[in-house]
């Protein structure tokens, strides 16, 4: 893998590369250029996973000129496949060397696809066709349900860290910041952050769990994001990362980006 990425930089292929750096034993997110090409000595596949979509985006921003390499999982080359539908990369400007996860990650994550099609490192791991967690919720009583979910949105602390690790959440001004869409007069304040997010999010969510890693309440983001992608695959035939179009409720993000100040 080294070589790979280091043939892409000194070739001109690529003006950096996002992999990984071994440092005092821990793995970190890093931007390799011709200027650290020596680093890469130090790393290690690792299981660690950060929101390296979320900096390939805002370097991509910063430089449209450049091109950028990127070592992905299975999620996050379906992260960037929606980044390119909706024009938030461009697709020529993107080289990939995919990763599998190993097989304990994609039992954690019960992952539905724990490897990329661009795969050059690492053995795939077993698919997991259903979730445990949703069909558990699923077999609940729909009050029960209910007050389950209201028990976890309750804890929530509005601190927008859910929104702001998600790779595919890439507005730049946010409705969830309108306090007129947001009253609570039918439901609780904080309940109606996550369902209204919720929605924004059905068709374009890839299950990467990076949203429930963060949250600091603990709150089962991911529970509720597998459900919604489920009934989106469902009744509309559509799969995040996997389908070539767009979604057919991407209309609903147009919308709900209504101006509301830099984020």
């Amino acid at each position: 893998m080294n070589t790979k990425i280091r043939i892409l930089l000194q070739g001109g292929r690529v003006d950096g590369f996002f992999a990984y750096k071994t440092t005092s034993g821990f793995p970190f997110p890093t931007l390799f250029t011709l200027e650290n090409i020596q680093e890469l000595e130090t790393w290690r596949p690792t299981p660690a996973r950060y929101p390296i979509l979320k900096l390939l985006l805002a370097q991509a921003r910063k430089n449209p000129h450049a091109a950028y390499g990127i070592l992905v999982r299975g999620c996050e080359e379906r992260g960037l496949r929606e980044l390119f539908k909706y024009q938030q990369l461009e697709q020529d400007k993107v080289i990939i060397l995919g990763q599998a996860c190993t097989e304990g990650l994609a039992k954690y994550c019960e992952c539905w696809k724990p490897y990329p099609d661009a795969l050059d490192y690492g053995k795939p791991a077993p698919a997991m066709a259903k979730s445990r967690k949703v069909e558990e919720l699923e077999e609940q009583h729909r009050e029960a349900r209910l007050d389950w979910w209201l028990s976890h949105f309750n804890r929530c602390i509005r601190c927008y860290g859910c929104r702001d690790v998600c790779p595919v959440c890439f507005c730049t001004e946010c409705s969830l910041e309108h306090a007129e869409l947001m009253l609570g007069e039918i439901l609780p304040p904080d309940t109606s952050f996550h369902l209204v997010r919720a929605v924004h999010m059905g068709g374009r969510c890839i299950d990467c769990g990076l949203c429930e890693e963060v949250c600091p309440a603990r709150i089962p983001l991911r529970s509720l994001y597998k459900k919604i992608n489920r009934l989106i695959e469902e009744i509309l035939g559509y799969n995040p990362g996997i389908s070539k179009e767009k979604s057919p409720l991407s209309f609903l993000g147009e919308e709900m980006s209504l101006p509301s100040g830099p984020r």
